[in-house]
């Protein structure tokens, strides 16, 4: 067992490091990671860019323009520099792994290169950039979960964290290219997320979300490799830590949400009713194409059960549309889908083919841009439609939420999120956050649900 990183005080602080992530929330967990790696290294985190000893860029390759997003930053940190050359600046993540050393040839501007699995090694790699090298490390691992430290959180709002339960996916879906910048599916021993759930809720966090590329396939393995704690008792086990603290997790694939983990939520007030669930394409020539071992009736099917087991839970989905070879009839196998499937929300993609995965090997990229655009406004329309339309319900109902923090808008009204995960706007008044709040929904927009509190909840 490696030592644990315990001193995280930034009175023994004696450099700065500046850290912008990109992507998804796992992105934002190793963030956190790195910045506890640092921290017992005599760093401490800063906003300010121009104070920093040590600039790292925590990177995404899931879509062509999240990667043309960090080129165009690397630009400008270019020119911040200038100013400061004494500055180390690192890539870390996702692109770092796919990129490698063209990060260092393309931009002379980059120290060190550090792949999601190597975030132990960066004091090493700063040192050897200190001495006058570049370094590079992009090894991936079996073994690597970073279960023992305790993560920095960055940019927090004192109420809600992620969790990371696992690394690594093993689903090999044709478009994507996680498993080959992330590594293979390996899970975090319960006892240690338990331990950082405790933790957080002592530290006066009431939210906590289990993260993974796919959280339904955790499973903690005996020396002899028997399962000896599946997804659905881990969900309990956290559940278990205070009736007040609410678990989410992120993200799902259909095919492992089994009816234990629908049974736990249902059992489990604190388990919030919401669920991901990916569905990528209605057609079910494509998603065999995109190797995603489900097809249209089946997802039908799993969908059913998860309103038959939670019937107020809310649902969200993903779906790219102009896939490899998809006809319009089969896109419209997508837009009845979206009709059936009535998701509170989406998040919704054209195509963008990654280099290495499976579909750029196999499959031409032969949707032409406008019509992949064309089928990508058609779904958003029924979408928009249905997110409108379920926010619409909701008023004159009364919600449960938790308080986040000031709403995006205005400083005069607080926002959180009820169980189903839409969010909440209200009033200020005398309301703080961390509190559970009854609010009575007056108004919605597509996005958010607006009314007013009547209640302070002191055990939701």
């Amino acid at each position: 067992m490696r030592g644990v990183i315990a001193d995280h005080s930034p009175e023994t602080a004696t450099r700065n490091l500046y850290i912008e992530t990109y992507g998804c929330a796992m992105n934002l967990a190793d963030s956190e990671v790195v910045a506890s790696i640092m921290a017992d290294k005599g760093f401490k985190t800063t906003q300010d860019i121009q104070q920093a000893d040590v600039v790292f860029v925590n990177t995404c390759s899931i879509r062509d323009n999240a990667e043309a997003h960090v080129w165009g930053r690397l630009r400008e940190i270019k020119h911040q520099k200038k100013t400061n050359p004494g500055m180390i600046v690192g890539v870390l993540g996702c692109m770092a792994e796919r990129l490698k050393s063209q990060l260092l040839e393309k931009e002379q501007i980059i120290d060190i290169v550090v792949g999601p699995d190597a975030y132990r090694d960066i004091p090493q790699l700063i040192a050897q950039v200190e001495e006058g090298q570049k370094a590079v490390n992009v090894l991936l691992s079996r073994e690597e979960t970073y279960a023992e430290i305790t993560p920095v959180r960055l940019s927090s709002n004192g109420v809600t964290a992620f969790i990371s339960i696992m690394r690594g996916c093993d689903n090999m879906c044709s478009f994507c290219v996680v498993p080959f910048t992330r590594g293979r599916e390996r899970s975090r021993d319960a006892a240690s997320i338990v331990k950082e759930a405790e933790l957080l809720y002592k530290q006066g966090y009431k939210e906590v979300t289990l993260l993974g590329q796919n959280v339904d396939s955790y499973k903690e393995e005996d020396a002899n490799g028997n399962t000896i704690c599946t997804f659905a008792e881990l969900l309990e086990k956290v559940a278990l830590i205070a009736p007040d603290l609410r678990i989410r997790f992120s993200s799902s694939h259909p095919k492992d949400i089994t009816d234990e983990v629908l049974f736990t939520m249902k059992k489990y007030a604190n388990i919030c009713n919401y669920i991901h669930f990916p569905l990528q394409s209605g057609n079910s020539r494509i998603l065999n194409l995109m190797n995603r071992t489900y097809d249209r009736e089946w997802f039908k099917m799993r969908l059913d059960k998860i309103r038959e087991v939670i019937p107020n839970c809310g649902i969200s989905t993903d779906v790219i549309t102009g896939f490899c070879s998809e006809t319009e009839e089969e896109h419209q196998d997508t837009l009845s889908m979206f009709e059936y499937g009535n998701f509170n929300f989406a998040f919704m993609y054209q195509y963008s083919e990654r280099p290495g995965t499976l579909a750029a090997r196999r499959y031409p990229d032969d949707i032409p841009a406008e019509v992949k655009q064309r089928r990508l406004q058609e779904i958003m329309a029924i979408q928009h439609k249905n997110s409108l339309q379920l926010n619409q319900a909701e008023i004159g109902k009364i919600q449960t939420v938790l308080i986040e923090g000031l709403s995006k808008k205005s400083d005069q009204e607080l926002r959180g999120r009820n169980d189903q995960n839409n969010v909440v706007i209200f009033p200020k008044e005398q309301y703080q956050k961390g509190q559970y709040v009854k609010v009575l929904v007056e108004k919605v927009t597509q996005t958010s649900l607006i009314g007013k509190v009547i209640e302070i909840v002191h055990q939701p």
